[in-house]
């Protein structure tokens, strides 16, 4: 508990940096991630991590929206933002969603499970929420296919970890495989330090 009340003051403080600093690495490093994600949600939607609320513009109609994130502070942001669609914002905890067993259609996660403490739990709960034959979406950065990068990410770590909770040299792929989805469509580019993957609930 007191670890997790010290990750919600660190996202707290964030908030206040958080888009400026992601504008940057959308635009160096994940591309059009948020879109690819989002464009593929459908019926009744789950963001995990929904944090300031950048992925807000590009789900499409008709969809029925519900995010959710540790940070009131990152809440506060996304509230504040004009989305072109009603969405229900909520503060929880990604390793105990506060929803019941099959209760979405889609569950979305970008750029959230490298900073989950327990990425293996937030993927059970994100499999629980899921109806059958829903589809678990993400998009995060992961370890890279080159060693070089992977040695810079080792060094990273280092820092990031303790001070932030942030990793760089995980893969969530692995988590939804042995979460028992079925992976979909998966893809990995600039040295592979981006993935993205559609994976499905088969019962």
């Amino acid at each position: 508990m007191a670890k997790t009340q010290r990750w919600r003051r660190y996202w707290d403080r964030k908030s206040a940096t958080y888009d400026a600093e992601m504008a940057g690495w959308d635009r160096r490093l994940f591309g059009d991630s948020r879109e690819w994600a989002c464009g593929q949600a459908g019926g009744d939607v789950l963001e995990v991590a929904v944090g300031t609320g950048l992925n807000l513009p590009h789900y499409p109609a008709g969809v029925r929206l519900t995010g959710l994130d540790l940070s009131e502070g990152m809440l506060a942001v996304a509230r504040a933002r004009e989305p072109a669609r009603p969405v229900t914002l909520r503060q929880g905890d990604a390793h105990r969603l506060p929803f019941a067993e099959a209760s979405f259609d889609t569950v979305v996660c970008t750029f959230g499970l490298c900073a989950i403490p327990d990425p293996a739990a937030a993927v059970a709960e994100m499999t629980r929420v899921l109806r059958p034959g829903g589809r678990l979406i993400l998009a995060d950065h992961v370890v890279s296919t080159s060693w070089p990068v992977r040695v810079v990410q080792w060094l990273l770590e280092l820092a990031s970890i303790p001070l932030a909770g942030e990793h760089f040299r995980r893969r969530p792929l692995v988590l939804v495989a042995a979460a028992g989805l079925t992976v979909e469509r998966q893809e990995r580019f600039k040295l592979g330090l981006v993935e993205r993957l559609v994976a499905r609930k088969v019962s």
